[in-house]
Formats: C-alpha cells, structure tokens, sequence
C-alpha cells in the first residue's frame, strides 16, 4: 500500500490521441446534456468543438492544439474568448455533467483529490511557491482540489475548487487582472477541500454517498472535525500523529489519549485478512485492523455524537503481510458498514490516482495556460466532460 504523490510527474505522451469513432456517440450525447444551459447556440457549438478538441488534439491541450482539431486559426481566437472572457456559467454545466454521471455510473463515494500544477512563471492564476509535504520541496504551482464521483468500476471529476494564497487576494490590481469573483475569500486547503464537496448532493441533486479525503497534508484535525461538524459521511486518511482516544483499554498502551499509529501499533494482535479488486479487477489482500476511537485533543469534547451514542469513530490500520505496520491510518464515521466494504471504500483513492494519470492528464486536466480566474474554470469543466467520454467509451480493457 503506497501513497500516490499529489503531483503526477509522468507526462502523458506527446503523441496522446483519444478521439475516434467509439466516442462519437458519446459526446453527441453528453453535449445535448451538458450544454443545455448555455442560452445561445454558438456557445453550444463552441462548447462541443472544444470537447472534440481536447479528445483529439495532440500533445499539450493549448487552445491553439484544440484549435488545430476543429478549425485552425480562424477557430482559435472565437475559443479563446469562449473560454476565458465569455459569460457563460461553469455551475450549470458541472451540475448537469454530475447528473448525468449519477445516472450511467452511480458513485459509491465522492473522492477529494488535490491536483498540483508546476508553473514557470507567476502570471496564472493562484500561482505561488507552495511547500508540498508529499514531495519535500517547494514549487511554483498551482493547487486545487477535485471532487471525483466513484465506483470500482469508474471515477470522473464533477466539481473543482482552486486555492488561492492571500496574497493574490489581497493584490488588488492581480486580482482584477484575473477577474477574481469578489466573494472569494482566503482560505486553508483543507477548507478549499471540504467546499469544493460541502452540499454538492443537496445543491446538484445527487444521491448522498460517503466522502473519502487525504487529510494527512492538509489540517487533518481541522478538516475532520469540520466534516463532522457538517455531518458529511467521511472516511478520511489520517497522519500517524493525529490524536485519538481508544475506547477500551488497549495491550501496552496507557490509559488515555495517543497518536493514531501508537493506537495501531498496539492492536497488531487484531489485526485480520482482508481482499479487494485494484482497479484492474486484480484480486489483492492485506491486513486490516479496527479500533473504537473518540477524538482527543481541544475541542473534541464539543463534536457530534456519533450513531452509537457516544461519538465513537472506528480508527482503522491497513498494511500488507510482513511490510510495514500500519501502512495506511484511516478514521470513519461510516461504523455501521464492514470492515471489508470500508477497505472498499478507501481503495477508490486508488481508482482515482490511476483515471488521473491514465485519462484526466491526457485530455488536458492540467493544461490551461491563461491568466483569469474563469478560463480556469471553464477549461478545467470541459476536461473533466472530455475525461467522462474517454473513460466511458473506451472502457477498463482499453484503458488499463
């Protein structure tokens, strides 16, 4: 069991063409959905000439590749303003491309993955040089985060939240070059995290399912409470120092509070197999162990209380047979599911990771190169459209 760094420095190939006549049906179909809601029928036509673009152009998704594919330069610049200074509203078109999702491939969970984008220079919006604790160094990125609708059998992105540093909100003259909303605020990237999900089956009408989200680099502490404190069923990974409280007393451990792995570390003895398919359908096992746990540490005492009266939370230890223990350190609310449907659970961040790398990268998930706010996000929208088409027409046989 290993972690997947945030960032995926595997650059799709060059080459990377996903268009052909298998996806023709599909984005007929997903352009009369998604684009419903723009009201003129030349952004409709420029919505689905974008899509085919970045499914067919090679290389870097620039608008000017995109452009080679549906037109040349005369189409080029009519897709840049598309893009980024056009009016139409990406809320709309995410809620509809979430919707159609629910309805061909349901979600077991919605995935928060935090995308890093490296940037040479600092003109793009919410660039900055950002420490990032998977890879031990600073970068001039970007950062987001990515609500990933799940299944063991498919994983697409329905919604974004692109983090933005103080100090481009409080630039005035760069916050209004980038046509930054005036009721974005500052916030943590655990925050980002949590409203780039907070409410999305509510507002979009989605089935409710469980969130499952990395809280080991961002304020884990912060970010679980507040899901709890929004009672979001959650299921999140956590560092080994987070603090929790062992229900009963556990062998060689003192009464009282500990960190999460010295928790772990003295249940090994309950520790049990568990298997589970990979995202190639691959049968694979590893050892899973469950302990009852409360929070610790200030503030716990003002949390919810959980489903068995007490706010108990299950605090469970995954690692492979003779490696490392434990490997991997999660915290659920979710006490009333299996252990094994839980392992389930966790396992669709690997899901994720692989339709990241193996699809959203090569249709350009990371690929936008303007300066303002909304092109961020109305680029970003279409490819998360473009990677549904390719992993749905495509298929696991094709794909992995």
């Amino acid at each position: 069991m290993t972690r997947t760094l945030p960032t995926d420095p595997q650059a799709p190939p060059e080459d990377a063409q996903l268009l052909d006549a298998s996806h023709e049906v599909l984005l007929k179909e997903l352009c009369g959905v998604l684009f419903a809601s723009l009201p003129r029928s030349d952004q409709r036509r420029k919505g689905a000439q974008y899509l085919r673009g970045l499914l067919g152009a090679r290389g870097r998704k620039s608008i000017r590749n995109i452009a080679t594919v549906v037109g040349g330069p005369a189409a080029e610049q009519s897709l840049h303003h598309f893009i980024t200074s056009s009016t139409w509203d990406w809320g709309p078109v995410r809620q509809a491309l979430a919707q159609h999702l629910a309805r061909i491939a349901p979600p077991q969970a919605y995935v928060l993955r935090p995308m890093v984008v490296p940037k040479a220079g600092d003109h793009s919006v919410g660039v900055d040089r950002r420490f990032i604790p998977a890879l031990g160094q600073v970068l001039n990125a970007q950062q987001a985060v990515g609500v990933w609708a799940a299944s063991e059998s498919f994983s697409g992105p329905v919604n974004w939240r692109l983090h933005l540093p103080r100090n481009w909100l409080e630039d005035a003259p760069r916050r209004s070059q980038a046509l930054i909303p005036d009721e974005v605020d500052a916030e943590s990237l655990g925050d980002c995290a949590l409203e780039a999900v907070l409410g999305l089956p509510a507002r979009w009408g989605l089935p409710v399912r469980p969130v499952v989200a990395d809280a080991r680099d961002a304020d884990g502490l912060r970010l679980v409470r507040r899901m709890r404190g929004e009672r979001l069923p959650m299921l999140a990974r956590i560092a080994g120092s987070f603090p929790l409280r062992p229900v009963a007393p556990l062998p060689g451990h003192p009464a009282g509070p500990g960190p999460a792995c010295q928790l772990l570390t003295a249940a090994r003895e309950l520790r049990r197999p568990v298997v589970w398919s990979d995202p190639s359908g691959e049968l694979r096992g590893g050892l899973v162990a469950a302990v009852w746990v409360r929070p610790a540490g200030p503030g716990a005492a003002r949390q919810g209380r959980g489903r068995r009266g007490g706010g108990e939370l299950l605090l469970l230890g995954m690692g492979a047979a003779g490696g490392r223990w434990p490997a991997e350190l999660w915290l659920t609310d979710l006490v009333d599911l299996p252990v094994p449907a839980l392992v389930r659970l966790a396992r669709l961040s690997d899901r994720v990771d692989l339709d990241f790398t193996r699809t959203a990268d090569r249709v350009g998930v990371r690929d936008f190169a303007g300066r303002s706010f909304g092109g961020w996000h109305r680029h970003i929208t279409l490819a998360s459209a473009a990677h549904a088409v390719a992993v749905l027409a495509r298929g696991d046989d094709r794909l992995y």
